[in-house]
């Protein structure tokens, strides 16, 4: 497996005037090419803040990330959006643009200064459309999607950047059951069929543990534990992530559930 990115003793948080509160600390985390990992843990446990550390949407509060052995903060802006493609969950206001045109967007790090699309451009852009089952709704106004169709164009757009890394914050938040399945499914698709490495925050357990490649857990004592999904599923690992001592996990149902009194 070819390690495209990584943390040396990464440590994460947030700043408010001179008060610094750390959120996880000391990560030497790896990302691959051709795995799908899954990042889980609780609300607040830091899974967005770690996220938006390794998209440079924050710095960190200390310690390095690599891609491709360079360091993150000795490459560009540019370069960096040629190497990481982003799917956040804040509602972009692009309700306004058609599908094709929102997904050409991921075009930019590539069309230059005047952001003109060459053949190949819209060629990769109908492609990246395609990829994810949505070339029926290239011409309809993002406005007018559902939920699962608009993430499906906000991936198409990732898609278009042609990045070897792509990063989710919870992809699957505001689809309902048959969307959220359809979602992984897909990703798992790009991660081992495109050998891209695709990491996404996730609240939905089962089908994370059912696709995902690798693991990383945050614990609720803030550790993170990272390993194939397999290995992990060999240990206690799943009953550390939760504060709340009725909350169990489930390993014949992946999943969590109340565990009555005894």
């Amino acid at each position: 497996m070819t390690a495209i990115l990584t943390t040396h003793n990464l440590t994460v948080g947030y700043t408010q005037g001179k008060r610094v509160t750390p959120l996880l600390s000391d990560l030497n985390l790896t990302m691959h090419q051709g795995r799908l990992i899954a990042l889980l843990g609780q609300n607040g446990a830091g899974k967005s803040t770690l996220l938006r550390a390794l998209t440079c949407a924050a710095q960190p509060l200390s310690g390095t990330i690599e891609i491709q052995g360079r360091n993150i903060n000795e490459i560009s802006q540019r370069e960096r959006s040629r190497l990481i493609g982003l799917v956040s969950t804040d509602r972009i206001a692009v309700g306004g643009l058609t599908v094709s045109e929102l997904v050409a967007l991921g075009r930019q790090p590539h069309t230059g200064f005047l952001g003109r699309l060459s053949e190949e451009d819209h060629e990769i852009v109908a492609q990246s459309i395609a990829d994810v089952g949505i070339s029926h709704k290239a011409g309809s106004y993002v406005a007018d999607l559902s939920d699962g169709e608009r993430q499906k164009a906000m991936i198409a757009r990732a898609l278009a950047q042609q990045t070897p890394i792509i990063i989710l914050d919870e992809p699957t938040a505001f689809l309902d059951v048959a969307s959220r399945i359809e979602a992984m499914q897909l990703l798992h698709s790009l991660a081992h069929d495109r050998d891209k490495a695709v990491l996404l925050s996730s609240h939905d357990v089962s089908q994370s543990l059912l696709l995902a490649d690798d693991l990383w857990l945050i614990t609720r004592d803030r550790q993170v534990i990272q390993g194939t999904t397999a290995d992990i599923l060999q240990t206690d690992a799943m009953d550390r992530l939760f504060t709340t001592p009725r909350v169990a996990f489930n390993s014949t149902i992946l999943d969590y559930q109340w565990r009555p009194d005894s």
